[in-house]
């Protein structure tokens, strides 16, 4: 009796087996309609991840049509397309939080409604299961034509600075552009503060770095001039120097600025660096023309 039921149970995993690699078989891989994509930029002193599926106009008409005007849309495909701030971030004025969101929008001929949405396990456009009261915040903008169409629909980044960018959504021949700034000056000046100012054992590079950031937006140019000569005096590089140089130019010090640029140069050439023997020899022509 053993016999048989140990017989039946393997002639059973075998018919399992066989079935489960005819299933395989069966599968076919394809390209998907809508391919998944994911870009992450730096913006201000912290990253913004966009993930989200990517639809084709496939000779379909999209803003009126495809995507009804007025009515809430994924904004891409398939499932809700996300959004992730790894810090605060305005997004044209309004706050939002660190945290991962579902962006969804409302096409208008005229506006585009932007609704950050704190549910992210909706798929498609959310149906019965999307409640307003989930909005973390709803806000407008003017959206673009563009002369060449987008066949692919595409979210990417523009207009980089120093603590913003512009998150672009576009499809077909309209651009979508949302503002997005940072805080980033009271972050820099926090750590300034604490480091530099507050700092024991300052190192150069604390000190390069906190005159070029001073420099770089208009703050004291004299602080700025006294960390950067710091940074040169215990370490100097051809770049500090350069740095210290354009300083002094700043402050209308062109004999101070002269010398500093000279001793840029040397350091500059010793080390092989045509780039940098180039920017002194610039600045010294526009120190030149100036005195």
């Amino acid at each position: 009796m053993n016999k048989i039921v140990s017989l039946k149970t393997v002639w059973v995993l075998a018919f399992a087996l066989f079935l489960m690699a005819g299933n395989a078989a069966a599968q076919i891989k394809m390209p998907a309609a809508s391919p998944a994509a994911t870009v992450k930029q730096s913006i201000g002193l912290g990253d913004v991840t966009v993930e989200y599926s990517r639809p084709s106009t496939k000779v379909r008409k999209i803003f009126g049509d495809l995507a009804p005007y007025g009515k809430v849309w994924r904004t891409g495909a398939n499932a809700s397309t996300k959004l992730t701030f790894s810090e605060e971030v305005m997004l044209e004025g309004n706050k939002v939080p660190a945290g991962q969101y579902a962006l969804y929008t409302i096409p208008g001929e005229k506006d585009w409604t932007v609704i950050i949405h704190k549910n992210t396990k909706h798929w498609g456009d959310g149906g019965k299961d999307y409640k307003p009261e989930e909005d973390l915040v709803r806000f407008k903008v003017t959206p673009k034509k563009t002369a060449d169409k987008v066949e692919t629909f595409t979210i990417g980044f523009s207009d980089l600075t120093s603590n913003g960018a512009v998150m672009q959504i576009m499809w077909e021949n309209t651009l979508v552009p949302v503002k997005i700034t940072s805080d980033v000056d009271s972050k820099v000046m926090s750590q300034i503060q604490e480091k530099v100012v507050n700092g024991n054992n300052v190192t150069p590079a604390l000190y390069a770095a906190a005159a070029s950031y001073y420099a770089d937006n208009n703050k004291d140019l004299k602080q700025a001039l006294t960390w950067m000569k710091q940074a040169n005096e215990k370490d100097p590089k051809f770049w500090t120097l350069h740095q210290q140089a354009k300083i002094q130019a700043k402050l209308k010090d062109y004999k101070g600025a002269t010398a500093t640029a000279q001793k840029s140069i040397e350091l500059a050439k010793k080390e092989s660096n045509a780039d940098y023997v180039a920017l002194n020899e610039k600045l010294l022509a526009e120190i030149k023309n100036k005195k």
